[in-house]
């Protein structure tokens, strides 16, 4: 198979669909692989580095898109790339739909075969393909939430961690999943106070047994989370209904309450946010305050820090490019029920029912599209 990986173009993203490793080990299998030239260059991948391990370097993303059987990405095709995509062609990338009708729109025109890495499912409930970028997220957020807490920044100039004599900063952590774990993990070796909110017992008993009594769980009801997000300096959103909209759980009315200047990190804002005020922010503008709150909702968070998070990405979806691209997307699907999870939209068909529901488009069953 033809493998094509094109440079990203979302603003201030360095990541790269594919690492010169990767690129080895698809080669290794008798696959053809280019790579758009420069398409690493943000994080010290040279062309050089593509070329030894494989590769063919080609000057344009349009000649990517030309000639892929399967185009493998991090991001969300950008309106330009849609434009290029054509029918049956396999598109591997994230690409959180669900708050996001125009790129439905122009994946179910383009009939590409559209597999998101956010929904691939491991058999156990994980999501093994967004569990790499929520680490980095998660660790992210609280780097973030702290810059911002600075007084230069708008915030209420609050160190998180306090110093002998001066009370830590309040963290409150919405979601106890992969993301908040990581978001926690931070947070307590920083010195904070750290409180963290899930509906799942057994989650909330595995996070009291593993920080052994550093931080405080409870319960997420309404009034748990207001009280919590009302009292705390900062606030991580770490919720995600998978391939779904992110429930709106923080309202306009819990942030009047907050003190001016506190934050709030809306690390779910790839599926619209968990916060009623948040919409997305780049790197190059992270911040905006609302209701005297300082909100950061950078929709591409990890692309922050783009040469780990690249390296990490490709360690989890090699295996799954190998096989789509060994067997052909419709075995690679068929053959493999997790991996069947990531199918969202296949020519022309929205194929993800969570995405449907959220967009109120029709929905085909992945088997029914796949035979």
């Amino acid at each position: 198979m033809l493998i094509g990986v094109p440079k990203e173009i979302k603003v201030h993203e360095y990541r790269v669909g594919l690492t010169p490793s990767g690129v080895r080990e698809l080669v290794a299998h008798g696959h053809q692989v280019m790579i758009q030239t420069q398409a690493g260059s943000g994080i010290g991948l040279s062309d050089a580095s593509y070329v030894a391990a494989g590769a063919e370097i080609v000057p344009d993303a349009a000649t990517v898109f030309a000639r892929a059987e399967m185009v493998i990405k991090v991001k969300e095709p950008q309106p330009v790339e849609c434009k290029m995509l054509r029918d049956g062609q396999i598109l591997f990338t994230y690409l959180h739909l669900a708050p996001d009708p125009e790129q439905t729109r122009g994946l179910i025109a383009s009939g590409c075969v559209a597999i998101a890495y956010e929904t691939v499912t491991d058999g156990r409930g994980g999501l093994p393909l967004l569990a790499p970028m929520s680490e980095v997220a998660g660790r992210m957020s609280i780097q973030a939430g702290a810059h911002a807490l600075e007084k230069a920044q708008g915030g209420t100039g609050v160190l998180l961690g306090g110093v002998p004599g001066v009370a830590a900063a309040d963290v409150v952590v919405i979601g106890g999943g992969v993301v908040g774990y990581n978001a926690a993990r931070i947070a307590v070796g920083m010195g904070a106070n750290v409180t963290i909110l899930d509906r799942s017992l057994p989650r909330l008993n595995w996070l009291d047994t593993t920080f052994d009594g550093r931080l405080k769980t409870l319960f997420s009801t309404v009034d748990a989370l207001e009280q919590a997000v009302t009292q705390a300096d900062l606030v991580i959103g770490a919720v995600l209904v998978p391939g779904a909209a992110a429930p709106k759980l923080v309202t306009r009315a819990m942030l009047k309450q907050m003190r001016p200047g506190s934050v709030v990190v809306d690390v779910a804002i790839d599926q619209g946010g968990c916060f009623e005020t948040s919409h997305a922010t780049t790197h190059q503008n992270p911040t905006y305050t609302e209701e005297g709150v300082v909100h950061y909702c950078v929709a591409n968070m990890p692309g922050g820090v783009a040469r780990t998070s690249t390296f990490a990405l490709t360690n989890a979806t090699l295996p799954y490019a190998i096989a789509l691209a060994d067997k052909g997307h419709r075995k690679a699907l068929l053959d493999d029920a997790n991996l069947c999870e990531g199918l969202n939209v296949h020519r022309g068909n929205v194929t993800y029912k969570a995405v449907a529901d959220a967009l109120g488009t029709a929905y085909q069953a992945p088997h029914d599209a796949l035979q």
